[in-house]
């Protein structure tokens, strides 16, 4: 097979296509063929060091394809299946060896980039919105970073709920697709303050809840945008790691939430992955929920999909095809 297994930590350019033995699965394991995988912010952390992995660097955590062959008593999958699946690493390659207990099916007529494309921005939205914080009628969240894989996703499942949707975004094309995807207010948060302005679109009251993927750069502006006994849920950091907090702010600024949630915890047993997966697969294939591929890289140009990513000049999702 071919992968990207980086020797060390570093920039984009450790990324380099080589020729490695194919797997062979073991017991409770299947070997599928990658027809094609996600890449995420996570993958970014993980190649940089940010996060640290002992190397080689197995980079990709979700993807789609078929099944090539199966481990000992492994009855959930037979070969030629189509599959999907998040949280596995190793994505990064033409054939991947994972525990079938990661695998779910993909519904007939969503397709390997569809499928590879909802996995982890799907299953992360669908948490965000009705477990994290339930959405409902008579909620309003503000969704940062609309336009992108996971924005786009929270603005269509929220508006779904019945729940008011206010996006940021930093162009007028991106706008344009969070309004698409269903968001009721956009504000351009190169232009406008977006704290003032969720304070002025709510009559001062502020929102309910904050879904914030970018960290650094928008946490303290979140905390101020919300209402009384309001919740920010910090789901990544796009822009870099949050300080240390006092909590006592929590208390000034109105008795308010902060949650770090993370998708593995909210597909914790098989049952969940496959009622969470099952969901976001099944509204695609139903058209019920659309899926934004922003752009797609062969294998070998995965260090451009990373710095394209990185620079924040995509939307939707970005992918790779073996």
């Amino acid at each position: 097979m071919r992968a990207i297994l980086p020797s060390a930590a570093g920039g984009p350019e450790v990324m380099k296509l080589e020729e490695h033995p194919t797997p062979v699965p073991g017991p409770g394991e299947a070997v599928v063929r990658v027809e094609a995988a996600g890449v995420n912010f996570i993958d970014i952390y993980q190649r940089s060091g940010q996060y640290k992995i002992e190397p080689p660097i197995p980079l990709g955590l979700e993807g789609a394809g078929r099944v090539e062959a199966v481990g000992p008593g492994v009855t959930e999958v037979r070969e030629g299946d189509e599959v999907a699946w998040s949280g596995s690493p190793g994505s990064y390659a033409t054939h991947v060896r994972i525990p079938v207990a990661k695998l779910v099916p993909v519904p007939a007529g969503v397709g390997a980039k569809r499928a590879a494309a909802a996995m982890l921005q799907g299953m992360t939205a669908h948490y965000l919105v009705r477990s994290t914080f339930a959405l409902g009628p008579g909620h309003t969240c503000l969704v940062h970073a609309a336009a992108g894989g996971v924005g786009l996703l929270l603005c269509q499942m929220a508006k779904r709920l019945g729940a008011r949707v206010i996006g940021t975004v930093s162009t007028e094309d991106k706008a344009r697709l969070a309004r698409e995807a269903g968001a009721d207010e956009v504000i351009l948060y190169r232009q406008a303050d977006f704290e003032a302005e969720a304070r002025r679109l709510t009559g001062g009251a502020g929102v309910h809840v904050v879904y914030d993927g970018v960290g650094n750069d928008t946490y303290a502006k979140s905390l101020g945008a919300l209402r009384l006994r309001g919740t920010l849920v910090l789901f990544g950091q796009a822009s870099g790691a949050v300080p240390p907090l006092d909590p006592q702010i929590l208390s000034q600024k109105g008795s308010l939430y902060l949650t770090r949630p993370t998708l593995a915890h909210y597909t914790a047993t098989r049952e969940e992955l496959l009622e969470r997966a099952g969901d976001v697969l099944g509204a695609i294939a139903r058209g019920e929920l659309t899926i934004s591929i922003g752009a797609t890289y062969a294998l070998a140009e995965a260090a451009e999909a990373h710095r394209a990513l990185a620079g924040r000049a995509t939307t939707g999702k970005v992918l790779l095809i073996p």
